[in-house]
Protein backbone atom coordinates (compact mmCIF):
# COMPACT_ATOMS: atom_id res chain seq x y z
CA UNK A 1 0.00 0.00 0.00
CA UNK A 2 1.48 3.68 -0.80
CA UNK A 3 1.42 6.35 1.50
CA UNK A 4 0.36 9.61 0.45
CA UNK A 5 0.94 12.97 2.46
CA UNK A 6 -1.70 15.99 1.53
CA UNK A 7 -0.86 19.23 2.91
CA UNK A 8 -3.61 21.48 3.16
CA UNK A 9 -5.93 18.84 3.22
CA UNK A 10 -8.70 19.72 5.65
CA UNK A 11 -10.66 21.71 2.48
CA UNK A 12 -11.20 22.26 -0.81
CA UNK A 13 -8.34 20.66 -3.52
CA UNK A 14 -6.70 19.54 -0.55
CA UNK A 15 -9.60 17.30 0.89
CA UNK A 16 -10.72 15.78 -2.68
CA UNK A 17 -7.39 15.10 -3.27
CA UNK A 18 -6.92 13.25 0.08
CA UNK A 19 -10.29 11.56 -0.45
CA UNK A 20 -9.46 10.69 -4.10
CA UNK A 21 -6.02 8.92 -3.33
CA UNK A 22 -7.65 6.81 -0.46
CA UNK A 23 -10.11 5.38 -2.72
CA UNK A 24 -7.18 4.60 -5.38
CA UNK A 25 -5.75 2.67 -2.41
CA UNK A 26 -3.59 4.69 -0.63
CA UNK A 27 -2.93 5.29 2.99
CA UNK A 28 -3.55 9.00 3.46
CA UNK A 29 -1.91 11.74 5.80
CA UNK A 30 -3.25 15.19 5.64
CA UNK A 31 -2.05 17.96 7.75
CA UNK A 32 -3.05 21.89 7.73
CA UNK A 33 -3.30 24.21 10.50
CA UNK A 34 -6.95 23.52 11.11
CA UNK A 35 -6.89 20.05 13.12
CA UNK A 36 -10.58 19.94 13.90
CA UNK A 37 -11.67 19.75 10.04
CA UNK A 38 -8.48 17.81 9.41
CA UNK A 39 -9.62 15.18 12.11
CA UNK A 40 -13.35 14.89 10.31
CA UNK A 41 -12.03 14.42 6.82
CA UNK A 42 -9.74 11.66 8.06
CA UNK A 43 -12.69 10.39 10.29
CA UNK A 44 -14.83 10.10 7.41
CA UNK A 45 -12.08 7.95 5.04
CA UNK A 46 -11.42 5.47 8.07
CA UNK A 47 -15.20 5.19 7.89
CA UNK A 48 -15.17 4.35 4.36
CA UNK A 49 -12.17 1.64 5.48
CA UNK A 50 -9.00 4.30 4.59
CA UNK A 51 -5.74 4.57 6.46
CA UNK A 52 -5.84 7.75 7.60
CA UNK A 53 -4.01 10.15 10.14
CA UNK A 54 -4.41 13.87 10.64
CA UNK A 55 -1.80 16.68 12.08
CA UNK A 56 -1.05 19.66 12.59
CA UNK A 57 1.55 21.38 10.24
CA UNK A 58 1.89 24.94 9.29
CA UNK A 59 4.08 24.33 6.36
CA UNK A 60 6.17 27.81 7.29
CA UNK A 61 7.61 26.17 10.17
CA UNK A 62 10.53 23.74 9.55
CA UNK A 63 10.00 22.05 13.46
CA UNK A 64 6.50 21.57 12.27
CA UNK A 65 7.37 19.72 9.14
CA UNK A 66 9.69 17.33 10.78
CA UNK A 67 7.55 16.38 13.48
CA UNK A 68 4.90 15.68 10.56
CA UNK A 69 6.86 13.53 8.42
CA UNK A 70 8.03 11.04 11.35
CA UNK A 71 4.65 11.24 12.92
CA UNK A 72 3.65 9.56 9.35
CA UNK A 73 6.61 7.32 8.95
CA UNK A 74 6.10 6.23 12.31
CA UNK A 75 2.12 5.66 11.81
CA UNK A 76 1.56 4.41 7.99
CA UNK A 77 4.76 4.28 6.38
CA UNK A 78 7.41 7.03 4.83
CA UNK A 79 5.49 9.06 1.92
CA UNK A 80 5.50 7.64 -1.52
CA UNK A 81 3.45 10.09 -2.62
CA UNK A 82 3.57 13.97 -1.53
CA UNK A 83 1.21 16.44 -2.65
CA UNK A 84 1.98 20.15 -2.31
CA UNK A 85 -1.12 21.74 -1.62
CA UNK A 86 -0.89 24.39 1.37
CA UNK A 87 -1.12 27.92 -0.12
CA UNK A 88 -2.46 31.46 0.25
CA UNK A 89 -3.70 33.90 -2.22
CA UNK A 90 -4.45 37.61 -0.91
CA UNK A 91 -4.97 40.16 -3.25
CA UNK A 92 -3.16 43.81 -3.26
CA UNK A 93 -1.77 46.55 -5.50
CA UNK A 94 1.99 46.25 -6.03
CA UNK A 95 2.63 49.36 -4.27
CA UNK A 96 0.50 48.26 -1.28
CA UNK A 97 1.94 44.88 -1.09
CA UNK A 98 4.87 45.35 1.89
CA UNK A 99 7.62 42.75 2.35
CA UNK A 100 5.28 41.13 4.91
CA UNK A 101 3.05 40.31 2.36
CA UNK A 102 5.72 38.84 -0.44
CA UNK A 103 7.47 37.18 2.39
CA UNK A 104 4.20 35.39 3.69
CA UNK A 105 3.08 34.21 0.17
CA UNK A 106 6.95 32.87 -0.55
CA UNK A 107 7.18 31.17 2.41
CA UNK A 108 3.99 29.51 1.98
CA UNK A 109 3.69 28.78 -1.26
CA UNK A 110 7.52 27.91 -2.43
CA UNK A 111 9.05 27.05 0.65
CA UNK A 112 6.45 25.07 2.15
CA UNK A 113 6.33 22.90 -0.75
CA UNK A 114 10.20 23.32 -0.96
CA UNK A 115 10.81 22.28 3.35
CA UNK A 116 7.94 19.06 2.53
CA UNK A 117 9.64 18.03 -0.42
CA UNK A 118 13.10 18.52 1.04
CA UNK A 119 12.02 16.06 4.36
CA UNK A 120 10.24 13.47 1.91
CA UNK A 121 12.23 12.97 -1.03
CA UNK A 122 15.28 11.05 0.42
CA UNK A 123 13.48 7.92 1.33
CA UNK A 124 11.63 8.18 -2.04
CA UNK A 125 14.96 8.27 -3.33
CA UNK A 126 15.82 5.54 -1.34
CA UNK A 127 13.23 3.01 -2.48
CA UNK A 128 13.27 4.08 -6.25
CA UNK A 129 9.86 5.44 -6.32
CA UNK A 130 8.00 8.40 -5.59
CA UNK A 131 5.74 11.30 -6.99
CA UNK A 132 5.61 14.62 -5.83
CA UNK A 133 2.74 17.00 -6.93
CA UNK A 134 2.86 20.49 -6.16
CA UNK A 135 -0.67 22.27 -6.64
CA UNK A 136 0.28 25.76 -8.66
CA UNK A 137 -2.21 27.38 -10.56
CA UNK A 138 -2.31 28.99 -14.09
CA UNK A 139 -1.23 32.33 -12.20
CA UNK A 140 2.20 30.21 -12.73
CA UNK A 141 2.09 30.91 -16.03
CA UNK A 142 0.39 34.40 -16.60
CA UNK A 143 -0.61 37.08 -14.48
CA UNK A 144 -3.45 38.18 -12.76
CA UNK A 145 -4.41 42.21 -11.77
CA UNK A 146 -3.06 42.88 -8.49
CA UNK A 147 -1.55 39.64 -7.24
CA UNK A 148 1.82 39.98 -7.86
CA UNK A 149 3.14 38.23 -4.96
CA UNK A 150 0.54 35.14 -5.51
CA UNK A 151 1.78 35.22 -9.25
CA UNK A 152 5.16 35.08 -8.72
CA UNK A 153 5.20 32.50 -5.45
CA UNK A 154 3.40 30.30 -7.92
CA UNK A 155 5.33 30.70 -10.84
CA UNK A 156 8.65 29.85 -8.54
CA UNK A 157 6.57 26.65 -7.64
CA UNK A 158 6.42 25.88 -11.15
CA UNK A 159 10.40 26.57 -11.45
CA UNK A 160 11.18 24.42 -8.55
CA UNK A 161 8.77 21.58 -10.25
CA UNK A 162 10.58 21.41 -13.49
CA UNK A 163 14.53 22.06 -12.21
CA UNK A 164 13.71 19.58 -9.70
CA UNK A 165 12.51 17.17 -11.79
CA UNK A 166 15.60 16.99 -14.02
CA UNK A 167 17.28 15.95 -10.93
CA UNK A 168 15.15 12.94 -9.94
CA UNK A 169 14.26 11.59 -13.48
CA UNK A 170 16.28 8.34 -13.81
CA UNK A 171 15.62 7.36 -10.08
CA UNK A 172 12.17 6.62 -9.58
CA UNK A 173 10.94 9.50 -8.86
CA UNK A 174 8.37 12.31 -10.85
CA UNK A 175 7.71 15.65 -9.99
CA UNK A 176 4.72 17.69 -12.08
CA UNK A 177 2.43 20.28 -10.94
CA UNK A 178 -1.33 20.78 -11.53
CA UNK A 179 -1.78 24.28 -12.44
CA UNK A 180 -5.99 25.24 -11.92
CA UNK A 181 -7.65 28.04 -12.98
CA UNK A 182 -10.77 29.06 -10.69
CA UNK A 183 -11.67 26.29 -8.64
CA UNK A 184 -15.24 26.48 -6.57
CA UNK A 185 -13.70 26.74 -3.40
CA UNK A 186 -13.10 28.71 -0.22
CA UNK A 187 -10.59 30.49 -2.06
CA UNK A 188 -12.89 31.49 -5.02
CA UNK A 189 -15.18 32.23 -2.64
CA UNK A 190 -13.26 34.82 -0.71
CA UNK A 191 -12.44 36.38 -3.92
CA UNK A 192 -16.00 36.64 -5.17
CA UNK A 193 -16.23 38.89 -1.65
CA UNK A 194 -13.10 41.00 -2.39
CA UNK A 195 -14.74 41.57 -6.23
CA UNK A 196 -17.72 42.20 -4.54
CA UNK A 197 -17.03 44.37 -1.95
CA UNK A 198 -15.04 46.76 -4.32
CA UNK A 199 -17.21 46.75 -7.04
CA UNK A 200 -21.11 46.21 -5.31
CA UNK A 201 -21.78 44.42 -8.65
CA UNK A 202 -23.13 41.54 -6.49
CA UNK A 203 -21.95 37.87 -5.37
CA UNK A 204 -23.93 36.57 -8.44
CA UNK A 205 -22.18 39.02 -11.04
CA UNK A 206 -18.61 39.02 -9.26
CA UNK A 207 -19.01 35.18 -9.40
CA UNK A 208 -19.49 35.35 -13.40
CA UNK A 209 -16.74 37.33 -13.74
CA UNK A 210 -14.46 34.50 -12.28
CA UNK A 211 -16.10 32.17 -14.55
CA UNK A 212 -15.78 33.95 -17.86
CA UNK A 213 -12.22 33.83 -17.74
CA UNK A 214 -12.14 30.59 -18.90
CA UNK A 215 -13.43 29.84 -22.35
CA UNK A 216 -15.84 27.25 -20.76
CA UNK A 217 -17.50 29.70 -18.59
CA UNK A 218 -17.28 27.92 -15.50
CA UNK A 219 -15.32 27.36 -12.29
CA UNK A 220 -13.38 24.42 -12.32
CA UNK A 221 -14.26 21.79 -9.30
CA UNK A 222 -12.40 20.18 -6.89
CA UNK A 223 -12.72 16.95 -7.52
CA UNK A 224 -11.56 17.43 -11.57
CA UNK A 225 -8.41 18.87 -9.71
CA UNK A 226 -8.18 15.68 -7.65
CA UNK A 227 -8.29 13.31 -10.18
CA UNK A 228 -5.73 14.80 -12.31
CA UNK A 229 -3.64 14.55 -9.02
CA UNK A 230 -4.66 11.22 -8.44
CA UNK A 231 -3.16 9.71 -11.89
CA UNK A 232 -0.26 11.67 -11.76
CA UNK A 233 0.55 9.88 -8.26
CA UNK A 234 -0.25 6.44 -10.33
CA UNK A 235 2.20 3.78 -11.86
CA UNK A 236 0.08 4.35 -15.12
CA UNK A 237 1.32 8.64 -14.96
CA UNK A 238 5.31 7.36 -14.83
CA UNK A 239 6.09 8.34 -18.13
CA UNK A 240 4.57 12.25 -17.02
CA UNK A 241 7.39 14.27 -15.47
CA UNK A 242 8.35 17.74 -14.83
CA UNK A 243 4.70 18.67 -16.48
CA UNK A 244 2.60 21.98 -15.40
CA UNK A 245 -0.76 20.61 -16.12
CA UNK A 246 -3.48 23.29 -16.97
CA UNK A 247 -7.24 22.47 -15.39
CA UNK A 248 -8.77 25.47 -16.04
CA UNK A 249 -11.14 25.05 -19.52
CA UNK A 250 -8.93 26.18 -21.63
CA UNK A 251 -7.94 29.27 -19.94
CA UNK A 252 -4.29 28.79 -21.01
CA UNK A 253 -3.31 26.65 -23.85
CA UNK A 254 0.09 26.02 -23.11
Amino acid sequence: MKVALVTGGGRGIGRAAAEALAQSGAAVAICGRGLPALEEVAAAMRAGGSRALALACDVSNPDDIARTIAAVTAELGAPDILVNNSGIARSAKFAATDDAEWHAHLDVNLMGAVRMTRAALPAMLQRGWGRIINVASVAAKIGFLYSTAYCASKHALLGLTRALALETATRGVTVNAVCPGWVDTDMAAAAIDRIDSRTRMGEAAARDTLAQMSPQKRLMTATEVAATIAYLASDAAAGVHGQGWNIDGGEVMS
